[in-house]
């Protein structure tokens, strides 16, 4: 593979119990699954391990937990394929997964409490030391889309900050060596969200890349605009952009870490064409680390409670039968990969000026967004910018840009 050529892969949902399958995990279960995810070329995986299995009590670590999941490590690089493991597990497909020192009597705020976070510091240490010398582990990130937990565990942005900088120094110290990542993840209200207290920078600037979840139901997208229309089709690339601008370093990478095509949002019969020119479109940025699909089997209709959405994201379906989606992400892949395309310098940049409290003007329904989603229609493609940066020549130069326009009549929410 090229060193320009972006990483590929899946996040792993087991088809058999879906992540409650750590409860009793079956070994051949894993390697059935992991089989059929490298028969589609993909490279690598992110997993997920249940916070409550792996740290039951604020000071006890289950020895047995954490061997389930170097096991489940070492049964990726026997099908050819790297990991990122997500530590605190948290939050996944709807359901949130607390300790029950965390809850009723013991309720503890896992962002503010002192020993709650020294608690979650020690798993991610505990879990990196147990990984650090499998050759086939890319790294390890704080947990799934932690800020999922905000509505129970009321925080402030200066308190997000001192989390995140906490865990990621216990991951990094678990992981002492640079080539392994160490990562934080945010659902797309850091991005969208006014005054939502995770936010842009620290997603762009904290970590060793940033990752983004350009999900096609966040603000209604596909429902507002259509499942086949230029916000839907572009919306991953959009992400990436709107990322890279609120970077410190001009040459970030940036990871498309989720990304699916869940019905009714994305119809399935417009699913393949949907994977496919997302694949594509978000190769076509510059410092792009890879893209992960969510996911690779489906939530099995046996198991309820999940929303509509949940049951259909899969790659393979709950019998573990390829989707038409399946072969055209596989496709596009190989195509990419046979071929890569080059990614020159975004030479036009959109600027964006916002508040934290006006966040969602880059938001689907956002003046922002439809300015820059306009802008690609017509065939630019446009970098993004913020306000604050969009007359220093330096950094534009360091980004390629060669031009910073603003929005044209000025959209309701911006001002000269």
């Amino acid at each position: 593979m090229s060193a320009s050529t972006p990483r590929f892969g899946v996040n792993y949902t087991p088809r058999r119990g879906w992540f409650h399958s750590w409860h009793d995990f079956e070994p051949e279960h894993a390697r059935e699954d992991l089989a059929q995810i490298a028969a589609l070329g993909l490279d690598h995986i992110r997993v997920f391990h249940l916070w409550p299995l792996l740290q039951p009590n604020r000071t006890f670590i289950r020895t047995t937990a954490v061997d389930q999941l170097v096991h489940l490590v070492d049964l990726a690089a026997e099908a050819g394929l790297d990991v990122l493991v997500d530590g605190v597990q948290g939050h996944l497909s709807s359901f949130d997964f607390y300790p029950e020192w965390t809850r009723s009597w013991h309720h503890r705020n896992v962002f503010t409490d002192p020993e709650a976070i020294e608690a979650q510091a020690r798993l991610l240490r505990t879990l990196g030391r147990a990984l650090a010398d499998r050759p086939n582990l890319l790294g390890l990130q704080l947990g799934n889309e932690l800020n999922n937990l905000v509505e129970h565990n009321p925080v402030t942005a200066a308190e997000v900050d001192h989390y995140l900088d906490t865990l990621l120094t216990a991951a990094r110290e678990g992981l002492p060596a640079a080539e392994h990542l160490v990562t934080h993840s945010a659902y797309d209200a850091a991005w969208y969200g006014d005054d939502h207290p995770f936010t842009p920078e620290a997603s762009a600037r904290k970590g060793d890349l940033t990752t983004v979840h350009p999900w096609v139901f966040s603000g209604d997208c596909a429902r507002r605009y259509g499942p086949r229309s230029p916000q839907v089709l572009h919306l991953a690339e959009y992400g990436t952009e709107l990322a890279k601008a609120y970077a410190d370093d001009p040459a970030r990478p940036v990871w498309v870490q989720e990304t699916g095509a869940p019905e009714p949002h994305i119809p399935a019969a417009d699913a393949p064409d949907f994977a496919r020119a997302t694949l594509l479109n978000a190769a076509d940025c510059t410092d792009m680390w890879g893209v992960t699909w969510w996911s690779s089997h489906d939530v099995d209709r046996a198991l309820a409670d999940y929303p509509e959405l949940e049951y259909t994201l899969g790659l393979f379906d709950a019998t573990g039968r390829a989707k038409p989606i399946a072969r055209a992400l596989a496709d596009t892949v190989a195509e990419l990969r046979t071929a890569p395309r080059s990614a020159p310098a975004r030479e036009t940049a959109l600027v964006l000026k916002c508040t934290p409290a006006t966040r969602s003007v880059s938001g689907p329904g956002g003046a922002y967004f439809e300015a820059w989603m306009r802008m690609r229609r017509e065939g630019v493609r446009p970098a993004v910018v913020l306000a604050e940066r969009a007359e220093d020549g330096d950094y534009l130069r360091a980004r390629g840009i060669k031009e910073a326009v603003r929005p044209q009549p000025f959209p309701a929410g911006f001002t000269s």
